[in-house]
């Protein structure tokens, strides 16, 4: 098995977008055709002159503020287009590769005739509010504002920025859970706040109290957990969370809970902090639409909280994106009062993905550890050889045609991860059963 290094170009160089990429290489083509196909003596001559008079210019440095400096490009966007360029599967950034449902879709082509294409207010569209609160009412027995503890955003990866920016101080500091999704330290670092980790372990991945309680100081602002747990699959027991929510009482701590993976709870229990004595008021609770209805690309999420969370939260949130999509919020609307039968379906559906893939993996040779949630499953690379899941992730595509996503990204230190990989099983069972058999027939254990 070839060696790749981890300090690869595609690792550290930041890549142009690949519709610039491919823009570029149209345009090259078209003028050398051009060039070529039709030359003239006075052209040629111009050009040869022209060509001595200047000097090779470099393309300028680029620019980047210090606090994101060291992100370069999402590993997401990275593995992508190495998927692209190698025709590999992609297994690794978890968007379906299937539609989402027709009622929902009808309903947004609905809105946008019926004219609801205007700005929608900065906090929501009303009917999405209320279908918001009825749902989290519904999930956690709480009783909240839909006009004064509901806000819309741009999928929750804009919520977790408001939050933060609204939220957090420059110094303060923010608690995460590693590995993390890699957005959380972006925006912190955008926000100036300096950040802990605590290190969740295979093969559970259970929180240690105890590390936890040392992290914790007077400086400690927030705790930020994700759960079901993305890139780990972990459910956070009950036992952790009033662990976590004891803590935060005494130490006057705030919570930021991503929940986007609510629905997809498999073998445990989904509780949202929140819904614990005494953490409603210092919890701000994210979730998305993206996930449950496989509409990623909508982007429509929303924030609950206090009202007194809720006023940082929203100037915040009125100079990232002021108010989003209209037409998908009243779509938006209708998605969450799908019935149960819907989400017990959707449950059935990722469960037989998810046996093709866990079964496959075993059976290739990986290390799998448990998944009770999301739609993503860690492994052990290293029964394979290579040095560190950079270098294997890159094997994978090149040699084996497959994609997963490394993980040391998602932690503060990286050598914490080196021998994990997170795959997705996101995708339909077509596409999974042939990853499945390309890992089979292609890898081999060192």
């Amino acid at each position: 098995m070839p060696r790749l290094r981890r300090d690869s170009p595609a690792y550290l160089t930041p890549p142009p977008s690949p519709n610039h990429e491919m823009l570029s290489s149209f345009c090259f083509c078209r003028s050398a055709t051009r060039r070529f196909s039709y030359p003239s003596a006075a052209r040629m001559a111009a050009v040869s002159t022209a060509s001595e008079a200047k000097e090779p210019q470099q393309p300028p440095p680029v620019l980047v503020a210090k606090r994101l400096d060291k992100f370069k490009t999402t590993i997401f966007t990275q593995m992508s287009m190495l998927a692209v360029k190698h025709g590999a599967i992609n297994l690794g950034q978890g968007f379906p590769n299937f539609d989402g449902p027709d009622f929902v879709k009808e309903a947004a082509i609905q809105a946008i005739r019926d004219g609801k294409n205007q700005y929608a207010r900065g906090c929501g569209v009303p009917d999405l509010n209320s279908a918001i609160v009825d749902r989290f009412h519904k999930d956690t027995g709480l009783h909240i504002d839909p006009e004064k503890e509901v806000t819309v955003t741009s999928g929750c990866t804009e919520a977790i920025a408001a939050a933060m920016l609204g939220l957090i101080n420059p110094g303060d500091e923010v608690i995460l859970f590693a590995p993390f999704y890699d957005s959380y330290e972006a925006t912190l670092s955008m926000a100036d706040a300096k950040i802990k980790a605590i290190t969740l372990r295979p093969p559970d991945f259970a929180v240690s109290v105890d590390e936890l309680k040392s992290a914790v100081s007077k400086n400690t602002r927030a705790i930020l957990i994700n759960t079901p747990h993305n890139p780990t699959g972990k459910m956070f027991t009950r036992a952790e969370l009033e662990q976590i929510a004891s803590l935060c009482i005494e130490n006057d701590v705030l919570v930021f809970a991503d929940e986007v993976y609510d629905k997809l709870a498999f073998e445990a229990e989904h509780i949202s902090i929140a819904s614990l004595p005494g953490m409603y008021e210092r919890t701000v609770t994210m979730n998305s639409l993206g996930k449950t209805f496989s509409l990623t690309g909508w982007k429509i999420g929303w924030a609950i909280a206090p009202p007194h969370l809720t006023w940082g939260l929203r100037q915040a949130h009125s100079f990232l994106t002021f108010s989003t999509s209209t037409p998908m919020q009243w779509a938006a609307s209708v998605a969450l009062r799908a019935p149960d039968t819907y989400y017990e379906e959707l449950k059935r559906d990722y469960l037989a993905k998810k046996a093709i893939l866990v079964e496959g993996l075993k059976a290739a040779g990986f290390i799998v550890y448990p998944s009770s949630g999301t739609y993503f499953v860690m492994v052990d690379h290293t029964p394979f050889g290579c040095e560190n899941d950079i270098d294997f992730c890159e094997y994978l595509i090149k040699e084996v045609g497959v994609v997963a996503i490394p993980t040391s990204v998602f932690y503060l230190n990286p050598e914490e991860g080196k021998n994990l990989v997170r795959f997705t099983f996101c995708k339909d069972e077509e596409t999974l059963r042939a990853a499945v058999e390309r890992m089979k027939e292609r890898l081999h254990k060192s």
